[in-house]
């Protein structure tokens, strides 16, 4: 969809030039799954061989009805962060635990610990969400391991929030481990970083006003902050210029409708689930004029 409508809204711009002044970037950004490709541009030099932009657009397909957009000002998609957290035990036979310092035992109570964080820790009028992805430990069942790998995800829209789930993050494994009598602290990895995404309110004024007069109102939606994640953010931040990053709904409107109407919004296929797949009429073209129409919002005739 990205490359498709990044294509798309340069072709016509380009077919268009004579209609607008000033000059346009094309950022065709590898690597967002991996929070690597924004800064490999960055670390490559982009902000040094190309002139700084007045403003960076950026979007991306979401669950929602196919044929609109959504986005607020403020923060957007939220800041995450990958850890990998190796944990240290004693391995032994299956039939002689008492030989062992269990890593299993030990990662079990650290993940239902980990849980805690969210519903004890962090107030309700804040927003936090912390997730195993996966726990892998051992390969046969009458063997005790001697380690067992955590790997989680966090998601904070609060730098002073993430300070304290990252900290409690590192006292709870830590304390587990020692509770267990394990022979060596466990190792906690950052896998991966996303900056917080925060678009500027005026140029997001703008945005959404170019909008309402393309799309008419009924199509352009206010939406709350995403838990998802950008490295898209790092252009604005780093560059220290304003940025507006926004959602285009792929998801079948009738279906969509129906959903909704059944109070069934949740059971809706989501990015990343193999189930989803945004149709491709009228969300290819929507995604391509809304790039043209929020570029066209800072090109004067």
């Amino acid at each position: 969809m990205y490359v498709t409508w990044l294509a798309g809204a340069t072709k016509l711009l380009a077919e268009a030039r004579t209609t607008w002044r000033g000059t346009i970037m094309a950022v065709f950004q590898p690597g967002e799954e991996t929070a690597e490709g924004a800064q490999a541009m960055i670390d490559d030099g982009l902000f040094k061989r190309f002139p700084k932009p007045d403003v960076i657009l950026g979007q991306h397909v979401m669950v929602g009805p196919s044929g609109t957009v959504a986005g607020r000002a403020g923060a957007i998609t939220s800041a995450a962060d990958s850890l990998q957290i190796r944990l240290f035990g004693r391995g032994a036979h299956g039939s002689m635990p008492q030989a062992s310092i269990d890593p299993v035992v030990m990662a079990a109570a650290t993940v239902i610990r980990l849980q805690t964080i969210v519903s004890r820790e962090i107030a309700a009028a804040e927003a936090a969400v912390v997730t195993i992805g996966a726990l892998q430990a051992g390969t046969k069942e009458n063997v005790i391991p001697d380690e067992a790998i955590i790997k989680l995800n966090v998601r904070t829209f609060d730098a002073g929030v993430r300070t304290r789930v990252l900290a409690a993050i590192e006292r709870i494994v830590n304390a587990e481990a020692a509770a267990s009598g394990a022979p060596r602290k466990p190792e906690i990895t950052s896998l991966d970083h996303y900056p917080l995404n925060v678009n500027d309110r005026d140029a997001s004024e703008r945005v959404v006003e170019a909008f309402r007069g393309h799309f008419g109102t009924e199509r352009v939606r206010a939406t709350g902050p995403a838990p998802a994640s950008e490295d898209f953010g790092s252009f604005g931040t780093e560059w220290h210029v304003p940025s507006v990053f926004w959602f285009v709904g792929g998801t079948d409107p009738e279906t969509y409708a129906k959903a909704k109407a059944a109070n069934k919004l949740t059971e809706l296929p989501v990015n990343h689930s193999p189930k989803f797949a945004p149709v491709l009429h009228p969300t290819l073209q929507t995604g391509v004029e809304a790039l043209v129409v929020a570029a066209r919002a800072w090109l004067p005739a």
